[in-house]
């Protein structure tokens, strides 16, 4: 009995902290119930067809909370303009009575261009957390020794984050190649980090493709204590255009993602994290991807947006009263 007792007591520490971090004590509970439903932020790539003043004063419009800004390649905030630009857009988000908890980023590790100078300038405009991946698998290697050589970066980025208390996100994608698809491995990968640096970016619609019947059940209760973000999308499987069987985003409500159940889930858990509204389906005329032209018109656009959010809004609060 005695040699087992220092893991268990590691064990319950561990978990005790999980516990604490994702807000399951008593009092973190009812704090939890009073700020139910979570704000909704919208994903500024749906709106790189315009400037940082319209997507404020849109995203304003539409209903949405907040804002979850792209700063990467093609995003609204350069890289490389991050300390001179970024302060810019907080103020015109802000100033718009948006709020700005979050950034996209395209950095993968600590060594990532600009990596430090995104996490620095995030931090000191009061942003705590900032999407971060993009690992993928080699076929030349075992899974099992590129998870071994994951964990020495995560550690860089940990640390990194760590100096500028700012939390990086992981952003769950489904397919081929992509670490965190099955998400078991990405659990893995961070399970003894402290997560109020790195943690997961849970996107229930590529955890459904790639889990559907119970697998995003499952990902989800395991990286619950890890859980700093979550991302909303919908899918239904389609005939693509090479004629295989292939997920199609679509309108939520539409498709596969058991959104009520979902809800209840996080809310349970006392979630209180960013929520981000992903528009990845066509119907978007370009938007859903990024563009910088639309092929639909302004109302257009504005009608989806408005038809979304109400959407999650609704089970929100249904979750809540339940």
């Amino acid at each position: 009995m005695s040699s087992f007792a220092p893991e268990s007591r590691k064990l319950s520490r561990r978990h005790a902290l999980a516990a604490v971090a994702l807000g399951l004590t008593a009092q973190s509970r009812g704090q939890a119930a009073d700020s139910w439903p979570p704000k909704l932020c919208v994903f500024s790539k749906h709106f790189q067809w315009t400037d940082w003043k319209e997507t404020a004063a849109l995203s304003k419009e539409v209903g949405f909370d907040g804002v979850d800004l792209t700063v990467r390649q093609g995003g609204h905030v350069l890289p490389e303009r991050v300390e001179d630009d970024l302060p810019k857009v907080a103020e015109i988000t802000r100033s718009a009575g948006l709020e700005l908890p979050m950034i996209t980023a395209g950095i993968v590790d600590a060594r990532s261009p600009h990596a430090e100078a995104i996490v620095k300038t995030a931090s000191r405009l009061g942003i705590r957390y900032y999407r971060w991946g993009g690992f993928v698998y080699s076929e030349n290697k075992s899974i099992a020794d590129q998870l071994a050589d994951l964990r020495p970066r995560v550690k860089d980025l940990a640390d990194l984050n760590r100096e500028y208390n700012i939390c990086a996100m992981y952003h769950t994608h489904s397919g081929v190649g992509q670490v965190g698809a099955s998400i078991w491995d990405l659990w893995y990968v961070l399970k003894d980090f402290d997560s109020r640096y790195v943690g997961v970016n849970y996107d229930i619609g590529h955890a459904t493709v790639e889990g559907g019947l119970g697998g995003w059940i499952h990902s989800a209760r395991l990286t619950a204590p890890m859980m700093r973000g979550v991302a909303l999308k919908d899918f239904r499987w389609g005939i693509g255009s090479k004629g295989n069987w292939a997920p199609m985003w679509c309108a939520p409500g539409q498709g596969m993602v058991n959104f009520s159940r979902f809800f209840g889930m996080i809310k349970k858990a006392g979630y209180t994290g960013p929520v981000q509204v992903h528009f990845e389906y066509p119907e978007l005329g370009g938007a859903d991807s990024g563009k910088t032209a639309m092929s639909i018109s302004k109302v257009q656009f504005l009608s989806i947006l408005r038809r979304d959010l109400a959407f999650y809004r609704k089970q929100l609060q249904q979750a809540g009263a339940a």
